[in-house]
């Protein structure tokens, strides 16, 4: 396997994993063939924030790996953020089971292994899950984050901007789907048509649009991650009285069913964080690390205006003392220049059973800094719970490649019992804070004239249903097809009710033609980018508004601009 003599070879691998600063342990360095419990791969603390990747096949220990890197950064007081697909996560509130074969394993790659469990809270979006709510209002979401939920095109997306200003300008407060879809049923009804006419980017057809891919989202259930109160990010920064970090652990057993609401929210708390977080530059250890499993979702067909904002995420948040790994299956499932900023690397086996698995073979071997082995065979045989490896050391350089035999978690490997995860949420301090919905009048309840019209919350509580019965306007879970039709039924009566005439999406589930922002190109002006010099403002120009509003703004919130966020009333 080796190119080089082996005990050079060991002695490079030593040196090169050998740090003054505090570290994590990965594992231990194999070469040609044997496990050297006294050549330990470990990862600098504080390279954490030069964020990193996690990648190998189904079934080759990615989940594994991530609970042991977990597991030491909260016993380094480091917080961190986990987003738990499977479950599996939830084992971290377990002691692991010892074994005669894990005893025997663990001593092999010098780890003396206790069991333990970790301090983790566990949330849920929106309450869509058993975890505490994390909810966030429409207005500090934000219309380009909240265009990418609805897939709208850029010219709806320049109006529903428009929307949010107007709305600001009025003090229409926007907490909830309904706030802001009853914002633009007032600007298409006869009374608000001569406001909607001041709106000079926004037309009729493009607003009604908008309002029905609202009301598409809202029958699916998504009201609910939208409301207050609203989740405060500085709550992932908490250590518990021990001083180990608190693992922060999102419920996703509904990820493939909205993969988007998920990626948005995750670029919805990146952003918040970047505005909250002072400036650190390098420290010894970082503020909080992410790990964010199946990432190839949060890229899965997303604009090039998109990619460049994680990609600028990605780049500055780690001035803040926050690190980002991302976990996948391949290094081609992150998008070239995301991963150019990925520092650490740990990859498990990669399978080349198709043409395509092979050249994704042949590029990962030409990201990794040359080396003795034979990386074709290494990155192809490596065994379950093992990994090719390579970070940043201490001085920014990176470290040679060692094939790595990893460590074993002291948690439970696989999700704890139901009870335990039940019992952490129900003693958790946060869900007092969180764990009910509140409707406070907003713009749906100043544009019905009617303070008490707020529509109670449905499905916010942590608690959940004790009989297990759905709320009203919650959509059937059976078969996809069922359900699908569920949603477009809802969607039909959600709109009849609001606009108070037949619905525009049949029964069929098809929207129906639009001759809107797609065959009107007068509805897409081009964006102001700056006032004339020459001349002062126009009175009434909105469309100006915004453009000097963003203009005054620009240099002191350069991240939320990217993403169209607000800040919130603290």
């Amino acid at each position: 396997m080796a190119t080089s003599n082996a005990s050079d070879h060991l002695d490079q691998i030593r040196t090169g994993y050998t740090f003054t600063e505090p570290s994590i342990v990965l594992g231990a360095a194999k070469v040609e063939g044997e496990v050297h419990a006294d050549c330990l791969v470990r990862l600098p603390l504080g390279m954490m924030n030069r964020h990193g990747l996690v990648a190998g096949a189904t079934g080759t220990g990615k989940t594994i790996t991530l609970q042991v890197l977990t597991e030491q950064l909260s016993e380094a007081g480091v917080p961190v953020f986990v987003s738990d697909v499977k479950g599996d996560l939830t084992g971290l509130s377990t002691p692991g089971t010892s074994s005669e074969k894990l005893l025997a394993r663990t001593q092999s790659v010098g780890m003396q292994w206790e069991a333990k469990n970790y301090p983790v809270e566990y949330f849920a979006l929106g309450g869509d899950g058993s975890g505490v709510p994390i909810r966030a209002t429409i207005t500090s979401f934000g219309p380009i984050l909240l265009s990418r939920i609805l897939e709208l095109n850029e010219t709806q997306e320049s109006s529903l901007q428009l929307i949010f200003h107007y709305a600001d300008q009025k003090g229409l407060e926007l907490i909830d789907l309904k706030d802001l879809r009853s914002v633009i049923s007032h600007l298409t009804s006869d009374e608000g048509k001569d406001e909607l006419k001041d709106l000079g980017g926004l037309s009729k057809a493009t607003a009604g649009v908008i309002l029905r891919e609202l009301i598409t989202l809202e029958s699916q259930g998504m009201e609910k991650f939208f409301g207050e109160p609203e989740f405060n990010t500085s709550e992932l920064l908490r250590t518990a009285p021990d001083g180990r970090g608190v693992i922060s652990s999102l419920e996703l057993s509904t990820l493939l069913q909205k993969p988007l609401l998920f990626s948005t929210f995750l670029m919805w708390l990146l952003a918040d964080l970047f505005q909250e977080l002072p400036e650190v530059g390098d420290v010894e250890k970082p503020k909080l690390v992410f790990f964010l499993d199946e990432a190839h979702l949060l890229f899965r067909d997303a604009s090039k205006a998109f990619l460049e904002s994680i990609m600028t995420t990605v780049r500055l948040i780690r001035s803040k003392g926050v690190g980002i790994f991302f976990v996948t299956q391949t290094p081609k499932d992150v998008p070239a220049d995301v991963l150019g900023q990925l520092a650490n690397r740990v990859q498990h086996a990669l399978r080349a059973f198709t043409p395509d698995d092979a050249k994704a073979l042949k590029q990962t071997i030409s990201t990794f800094p040359t080396s003795p082995y034979d990386l074709e065979e290494a990155l192809t045989q490596a065994g379950t719970g093992e990994a090719i490896v390579t970070v940043m050391n201490e001085s920014g350089a990176p470290t040679p490649v060692a094939w790595t035999k990893m460590w074993t978690p002291r948690s439970n490997m696989g999700a704890s019992e139901s009870g335990v995860v039940t019992a952490a949420v129900q003693a958790s301090p946060l869900l007092n804070e969180y764990g009910t919905a509140v409707d406070r009048e907003s713009a749906f309840e100043k544009l019905s004239g009617d303070p008490a019209a707020g529509v109670p919350s449905t499905g916010g509580s942590a608690q959940g249903s004790s009989d297990g019965t759905t709320t009203q306007g919650s959509v059937s879970q059976g078969s996809p097809a069922g359900a699908e039709q569920d949603i477009h039924a809802e969607a039909r009566r959600i709109e009849e009710e609001i606009l108070g005439r037949p619905a525009n999406v049949p029964a069929g589930g098809s929207s129906a033609p639009e001759s809107g922002p797609q065959s009107a190109p007068q509805e897409a002006p081009e964006p102001v980018k700056e006032a004339p010099k020459s001349r002062p403002k126009p009175k009434d120009n909105v469309v100006m508004d915004v453009a000097l509003d963003v203009a005054n703004q620009l240099g002191r919130e350069f991240l939320r601009g990217i993403f169209g966020t607000r800040r919130r009333r603290r």
